[in-house]
């Protein structure tokens, strides 16, 4: 188990929307699957994935409507059995610590990001999107999508399927939120990729507040989650390396080319996750050298 048995009502946190049979843009596999939402997770908008596919059949998606749709969303035991409501719940853990930690390390107030869990598609203030692009942070609206059928794809690309592993990928796009808040996130350039660029930085770094909050999502009488386990931090590790640039471009065939990079090296994504996860300290995610944390 990993939320503990006081968290209740999770369902109240996110939007839910989307409709079956929406129109996947670019086609099937994990490798597009992926890429196209690397490509999103830095605020890209949807409505441009065609041209990083190279073109091909992209068509307008239907982009559902607001269902409620998780009633089921309840307790503790719902959290830690379906996945949709384990993303609504790290959300609420997510508003807890950054509530407390973006004021007193940085000096800003935390506004909570929208979250919306939708199937198969959506629109959104980026564009219309299907579950071909993964999770994504939209700034526009600042909301944070998922289709949680994402998650079944990361043992494919070698990471992990489990709860702390999906629950880094919605920190990490929290992540996104809290740049946006910083006025960070448009520094992101990809017309200018390369391990050392903007683009990557902007991505680790996010990686490394997800860390952070892993470090005090388990602290004190009020932490939503249990202790979290070493077993639990290897399977979050495990998939921030899957999600490595170097990594995607080895399985998917393709020469590994650290110049075209967007996102980080495997290495890169893990050591900057453990960074924050072992410190608790957004200083140590200053990937962009602005100083100015408090710790």
């Amino acid at each position: 188990m990993t939320f503990r048995g006081d968290v209740s009502r999770s369902s109240g946190r996110a939007r839910t929307g989307g409709r079956r049979g929406g129109l996947i843009v670019g086609g099937g596999g994990v490798g597009t699957l992926v890429l196209v939402g690397l490509f999103l997770l830095l605020g890209g908008s949807p409505g441009d994935v065609g041209n990083l596919l190279g073109g091909g059949d992209q068509q307008q998606l239907d982009p559902g409507t607001d269902t409620g749709g998780l009633e089921h969303c309840q307790t503790a035991e719902d959290a830690n059995t379906y996945a949709d409501c384990r993303v609504a719940a790290t959300a609420l853990s997510l508003d807890q610590v950054w509530g407390e930690q973006l004021p007193a390390q940085a000096g800003l107030e935390y506004t909570e990001p929208g979250l919306m869990i939708f199937e198969q598609s959506t629109s959104s203030g980026c564009g219309a999107a299907s579950a071909a692009t993964g999770p994504f942070y939209c700034p526009t609206d600042q909301t944070a999508y998922f289709d949680v059928s994402f998650f079944e794809q990361l043992e494919q690309l070698g990471g992990e399927n489990a709860p702390l592993a999906q629950e880094y990928i919605v920190a990490h796009e929290f992540g996104h939120h809290l740049q946006h808040l910083e006025g960070t996130l448009g520094m992101s350039d990809y017309n200018n990729p390369g391990a050392d660029s903007n683009a990557v930085k902007i991505e680790v770094q996010a990686d490394c507040y997800g860390g952070v909050w892993a470090h005090y999502a388990d602290d004190g009488a009020d932490a939503l989650l249990e202790t979290i386990t070493p077993d639990q931090v290897a399977d979050a590790i495990a998939t921030a390396g899957a999600v490595g640039d170097d990594n995607i471009q080895n399985r998917s065939g393709g020469e590994v080319t650290p110049e075209t990079w967007t996102h980080g090296s495997s290495e890169q994504r893990q050591q900057a996750f453990l960074a924050g996860y072992e410190s608790g300290a957004m200083s140590a995610c200053d990937t962009l050298d602005r100083g100015g944390y408090r710790k």
